[in-house]
């Protein structure tokens, strides 16, 4: 059984606390969750890369985070996906865990007709030549936190200011430019219906929201 909960737009900082809170009790029997949420405009900073050198010319806040990777933006319109699974107890390899996630964010865009693909040695998804999805993970005691990023119809200007997963040479891009039939409902019922079949996931739990339609 999965738990799923949506958090709609809400204080990044709240949900990093939570977050690491919730992974460092779980233990054995501990359901998996995944966390739907929008953030308010945020700079958030990898351990690849040291805060003390970053100098942006903004309004918009940054913070350091333990997850992996270097500086993103997140903001409103964009879905973010909270991952917290044991993969420990399902055996599956971190690596391995990426792959599966990518491959089901592939899945999710082919639904709307959105031809993506990924990158080796660059986790995310991409769209003509362009990224539109960003992973990143931490693992704690063989479970995850946090996970991904798609950008669906939001203000990409941020981007401009930072290298977005420190690649200079990467443009950013978000799904209402290729589809019109793009929906935060949508997304987010398509790529559970992948979660659950890639995961072989036979029972889902809805906290705090109604029962989502899965197709």
């Amino acid at each position: 059984m999965i738990i799923i909960r949506n958090l709609g737009l809400t204080n990044w900082k709240n949900v990093f606390y939570e977050m690491n809170k919730f992974t460092k009790k779980r233990n054995f029997f501990s359901k998996d969750e995944i966390w739907f949420v929008e953030h308010f405009p945020i700079f958030t900073v990898g351990q690849k890369l040291n805060i003390k050198k970053i100098n942006i010319k903004t309004n918009i806040p940054y913070e350091h985070t333990n997850r992996g990777g270097e500086i993103t933006y997140h903001g409103p319109g964009q879905q973010i996906i909270y991952l917290l699974i044991n993969i420990k107890n399902k055996k599956i390899k971190p690596s391995f865990f990426i792959t599966l996630i990518e491959n089901i964010v592939i899945k999710t865009f082919n639904f709307f007709s959105i031809k993506s693909y990924k990158k080796k040695f660059f986790p995310g998804i991409y769209i003509n030549k362009k990224k539109v999805c960003s992973i990143g993970l931490r693992i704690i005691n063989g479970c995850t936190l946090h996970g991904l990023s798609i950008n669906v119809d939001m203000n990409l200007s941020p981007f401009n200011l930072i290298f977005p997963c420190g690649d200079k040479f990467i443009k950013m891009t978000q799904l209402k430019d290729y589809s019109s039939n793009i929906s935060f409902v949508k997304l987010k019922n398509i790529f559970l219906y992948y979660f659950t079949k890639f995961f072989n996931i036979k029972k889902i739990k809805y906290k705090g929201i109604r029962k989502m339609n899965l197709f």
